[in-house]
């Protein structure tokens, strides 16, 4: 059994093999060869009286491997004074984080190996916009308007470029530093032009791809920035204004991450971040909880992944159309696609620690 730290994901997972492991996870939707569960979190109050101890999982396998990611998170939702409200965590102390990836063999039960999930999650996602982008952008789409400047904001960027022949990036995030910095080290990373913007509206103003990668409460796109021939993905849940939901033409969704279960004051829907939640705490304390706006219901049911690429549904048809990835959906099979790559290649370069498999099995029947 192998610990894989970020390092050792960072030295083997590339992204193009990124993209395309998860393409291949998806299309095995189709023949049941894939299978994912969506995420489930628990929400209990702790010592903090304005936070909540969060803990997240999600499953999915395919290729032989079973993943299972965990999260174990202290919550915060701080409102800042420009008036932007956004989600902060932490493990232990701000600035650590607790998240794992255990993955098991789905031949005999094996544990395979153990992963520190931060990198492989920046991936994981990034590779969903180039999914998307491959999908429904134009395939001269150029110029990308981005807000955001994290690392998931990288990886999308990368991404992009990886499946489109991007020249131009403006980028805006609240801090001038951070965007400034971001602006600097991509330009360098993918040789493209990369230049900070001044305003949101800024970055994404004539724009090919809009894209988003934020942790804002509040949207940080609205509805008449979007433009004709537009290709659009956002990270964050609460990105887009919702007024936007009747200017998009197409949209195509990664997955489905919608439980069937009634909501109560133990189970709750769309709770910050949080799609599926079951909720502790009485009512004193569940009023820490984000009280975002809910979401006008789609006007439609729009088409998986899986639909298009099995032909059951359009995509992009013709130029004009705004079309948008909705990157929701599949998590646990994206770590089962990503995570399972990750091993076999540490396991063939001999990277990784190596830990004794019957520490973690046992003969007594459970």
């Amino acid at each position: 059994m192998l610990l894989i730290d970020n390092q050792v994901v960072a030295d083997v997972l590339s992204m193009q093999d990124c993209i395309a492991v998860q393409e291949r996870a998806f299309a095995g939707v189709l023949t049941g060869a894939s299978i994912s569960r969506p995420r489930i979190d628990t929400l209990v109050p702790c010592s903090r009286e304005d936070a909540y101890f969060r803990f997240g999982s999600i499953e999915g396998a395919t290729g032989g491997v079973h993943a299972v990611r965990l999260k174990s998170d202290i919550m915060t939702w701080p409102k800042n004074d420009d008036g932007s409200w956004s989600r902060k965590k932490y493990s232990m102390q701000p600035g650590t984080y607790c998240g794992l990836v255990l993955l098991f063999s789905t031949e005999n039960a094996e544990p395979l190996a153990i992963l520190n999930d931060g990198y492989l999650q920046h991936m994981r996602v990034g590779a969903a916009a180039g999914i998307g982008a491959r999908l429904l952008a134009r395939a001269d789409s150029r110029r990308v308007g981005l807000i955001g400047s994290g690392g998931m904001a990288r990886t999308l960027l990368e991404a992009l470029a990886a499946v489109r022949p991007i020249d131009e990036v403006r980028v805006f995030s609240r801090d001038p530093d951070n965007r400034t910095r971001f602006a600097r080290e991509m330009s360098k990373l993918l040789g493209v032009l990369v230049l900070p913007a001044s305003s949101a509206r800024e970055a994404v103003r004539g724009a090919d791809i809009l894209a988003t990668a934020t942790d804002s409460l509040l949207p940080v796109v609205e509805a008449d920035w979007l433009e004709p021939c537009m290709h659009v993905v956002a990270i964050g849940p609460h990105d887009l204004a919702p007024e936007c939901e009747a200017l998009l033409d197409v949209v195509v969704r990664q997955g489905d991450e919608t439980l069937d279960l009634p909501e109560t004051s133990s189970f709750q829907r769309n709770l910050g971040h949080s799609r599926n939640a079951f909720v502790a705490g009485n009512p004193q304390q569940q009023s820490r909880l984000p009280q975002v706006p809910r979401k006008n219901k789609p006007q439609r049911l729009w088409p998986l992944y899986v639909d298009v690429i099995a032909g059951r549904a359009a995509g992009r048809t013709n130029q004009a159309q705004i079309t948008q990835y909705r990157p929701v959906g599949n998590w646990g099979l994206q770590f089962a696609a990503c995570g399972g790559h990750v091993y076999r290649a540490a396991k063939a370069r001999g990277l990784g620690r190596e830990l004794p498999a019957e520490w973690f099995v046992q003969s007594i029947r459970n």
